[in-house]
């Protein structure tokens, strides 16, 4: 699936909602697997007592899903930025797209450390930003990619930069703005929104609960069809 994703992609032609649904589901599972291998090794360092054998066997294992994490994430940027934004006419697409490069930079961040981790931290936090200007001129609070894009960027504030006031103040707003024009929209879409605010909803109780138990912020990596 995504090499036939690729394939399209650098046909470069503006794709449409099932295309480009079809492009980032195909790179999100492929990644999804490494991102949760990644978080079991990290786990499993940090009980390793210093000097045991499995401690340097985990420690290479998790360099190596790093490289490859590291792989998926460079490609896909790549693809994004020479065939995918410039393509990009509707508002929908600018947006859907720079909010996908927010996420493999998140990614990246996750992972990483030093100077990377803050160029890939960086890197993302322009491309979300430059996709809630768009969103907040192109599309309704209300449209499943606006609030997608606020429920990422949120867990990038808040996991990423550990700004967890403005993540929150995101999620809030986001939610607040949603939730006044929920009742005018028509009924195409309005699951996928609905499942969005409830994701917004459930991360804001997380963050402002005293017994948050090291839960995982929920992003939008069911990445169901948006527009």
């Amino acid at each position: 699936m995504v090499d036939l994703m690729k394939k399209l992609a650098r046909m470069d032609v503006d794709m449409s909602g099932e295309e480009r649904h079809l492009f980032s589901v195909g790179f999100k599972n492929t990644i999804g697997a490494k991102r949760a291998s990644w978080r079991i090794l990290s786990s499993l360092e940090q009980k390793v007592t210093t000097g045991e054998q499995a401690g340097g066997m985990i420690n290479d294992y998790r360099k190596k899903v790093e490289d490859e994490l590291r792989m998926v994430c460079n490609e896909i940027l790549s693809i994004i930025a020479i065939h995918c934004l410039p393509l990009a006419n509707s508002g929908e697409n600018i947006v859907f797209f720079y909010k996908m490069k927010g996420d493999y930079y998140r990614y990246l961040a996750e992972f990483s450390t030093g100077t990377e981790k803050k160029a890939a931290a960086d890197q993302s936090l322009v491309a979300y930003q430059h996709a809630m200007v768009v969103a907040s001129t192109e599309l309704s609070p209300v449209h499943p990619i606006r609030l997608g894009l606020a429920l990422n960027f949120s867990v990038f504030f808040y996991e990423i930069m550990n700004c967890h006031e403005r993540a929150c103040q995101v999620a809030k707003q986001a939610f607040d703005e949603a939730t006044a024009e929920i009742n005018s929209m028509g009924v195409e879409g309005y699951n996928d929104s609905t499942l969005m605010m409830q994701l917004l909803k459930d991360n804001l109780t997380l963050w402002t609960s005293e017994l948050t138990g090291g839960e995982s912020s929920k992003d939008n990596d069911l990445d169901m069809e948006q527009g």
